[in-house]
């Protein structure tokens, strides 16, 4: 099984729906290659919905980990939502829970980036 990616764009973030597997391979490399390509063309704000992930691996955690340093280093900021139960229990198990934006759903991810702009401000 392999990874979609189905992007789409809510109220000035960009958000993508994640449908299959992020493991060691073709799922991990084609994750990473499209979030490096997103935050060099100038996207400061995603949202990685990943309510379809069916499995990921230490490998997957890795993409995810490093896409969200690599974000954060180049002024972007990425956001995840619809944790199933599982996926909530690994970031918990690896203590990466904190290190990620977490949120319930893909309109409340969408809309912090609201109220983190309206804090900035």
């Amino acid at each position: 099984m392999s990874l979609r990616i189905a992007n789409s764009e809510v109220d000035g973030v960009t958000v993508l729906e994640l449908d299959g597997r992020i493991a060691l391979g073709e799922e991990s490399n084609s994750l990473r290659e499209k979030l490096k390509g997103m935050v060099a063309a100038g996207t400061k704000k995603i949202v990685l919905n990943v309510a379809n992930i069916k499995y990921i691996d230490s490998t997957g955690l890795g993409t995810l980990v490093a896409a969200n340093v690599s974000a954060k280093t180049q002024g972007a900021s990425v956001r995840l939502c619809h944790l199933g139960q599982k996926f909530h229990d690994i970031l918990e198990v690896t203590e990466l829970l904190t290190f990620f934006d977490v949120y319930d759903t893909q309109s409340a991810a969408v809309s912090s980036f609201q109220v983190a702009t309206a804090a900035a401000a």
